[in-house]
């Protein structure tokens, strides 16, 4: 492979592109990035492409804030375009957002073959949007690139040739030890902030099962309230905007903040006392940076880690949020490596050039 169409959108995946595009300009691989635009707002979208040293993506589509359904039909038809136009030998797409799925779509129905970072994934919940575009680009990928070997299960249990599937690890663990370091010069964002190192805890509330179900919303706000320590809450768009509509406060110990770029963000996590998150990013994230995290749902994609007792589930509604919280804080798990040497980029770099 010789030239590729990378798709991306959304936070988590200009990081995981940031790595692996490295390692494809060290193969010799050109690559076109299209950013859909899912993440549209600078401090969501900009800020990222800065401090990760991406280059500017070649096409941005400026395609967000409507439905799943609208954005996912305009991805599809502008996604084909930049395809036909720029004659790829493959489409790179990463995760399980809707850009996930559009550029997926887009390049199969033009016979454009296809490589899926972060496959295999499973929650096993179709009730989330996440889970039906991963299931979906997994199936329509010719290379998926697994991060686990519980990913490889997964995706041999439904049927998927071996010979598509890679045992790549982790793109973000690769993240981690390259800008873990680079983070720790940019900025005092805990003094800006006010808080003290492992004398906090940081939240993100963020996923349309949590945020807009107002009985979820409120055992969510009810536990963090309850909990002894600040919470410092990086306060996504679509979680401020239900918060109005369901004219939810948030409690006192919340310290709510915009959205941090990502060294701030690696900051934060580094320093927290304990994670709380819905976000399947930062529940790795916080392992990589041996954090103890509780995950804001009933499951997780990344079973490992609650296994290896990094990870806490606590599905608000069905459990004492608080409780949770506080009995992981300070609790580390077993010494494991499910994600890889910090390889990932170049193994699939280098798979994709020999493919």
């Amino acid at each position: 492979m010789k030239k590729i169409v990378t798709v991306i959108g959304a936070r988590p995946q200009f990081i995981k592109a940031a790595v692996v595009s490295r390692a494809c300009a060290n193969y010799g691989i050109e690559e076109v990035v299209v950013h859909t635009g899912q993440h549209f707002d600078a401090n969501m979208s900009d800020v990222f492409f800065d401090e990760l040293e991406m280059r500017p993506p070649a096409h941005n589509l400026g395609i967000g804030g409507g439905s799943h359904g609208q954005n996912t039909g305009r991805m599809i038809e502008a996604v084909e375009r930049v395809i036909i136009g720029e004659k790829p030998d493959g489409v790179l797409v990463y995760g399980d957002t809707d850009s996930t799925l559009a550029g997926a779509l887009a390049a199969v129905k033009l016979h454009v073959p296809v490589a899926h970072v972060e496959a295999g994934l499973r929650s096993f919940n179709r009730r989330m949007p996440e889970e039906i575009n991963r299931v979906l680009t997994d199936h329509a990928a010719d290379w998926l690139f697994a991060p686990t070997h519980t990913a490889i299960r997964h995706l041999k249990n439904e049927g998927i040739a071996a010979s598509k599937i890679c045992l790549s690890g982790d793109v973000m663990f690769d993240a981690a030890l390259f800008y873990g370091t680079k983070a720790e010069h940019s900025g005092d964002v805990l003094r800006h902030i006010g808080v003290s190192p492992k004398a906090y805890c940081l939240a993100t509330v963020h996923r349309a099962e949590n945020t807009d179900d107002p009985k979820r919303f409120r055992a969510i706000l009810d536990g963090f309230n309850a909990y002894g320590l600040p919470i410092v809450l990086p306060v996504h768009p679509r979680t401020r905007a239900q918060l109005s509509v369901f004219g939810l406060t948030l409690p006192g110990n919340i310290k709510a903040i915009a959205p941090v770029g990502y060294l701030g963000m690696v900051m934060l996590e580094k320093n927290a006392a304990l994670i709380a998150t819905d976000s399947g990013g930062v529940q790795k994230e916080a392992f990589f940076y041996r954090v103890p995290c509780v995950t804001l749902r009933g499951e997780t994609e990344w079973t490992e880690l609650v296994e290896a007792g990094w990870n806490h589930l606590a599905p608000p509604g069905a459990s004492d949020i608080q409780a949770t919280m506080k009995a992981a804080t300070g609790n580390t798990g077993r010494d494991v490596s499910p994600y890889g040497k910090g390889q990932a980029a170049e193994i699939i770099a280098k798979h994709l050039v020999e493919n």
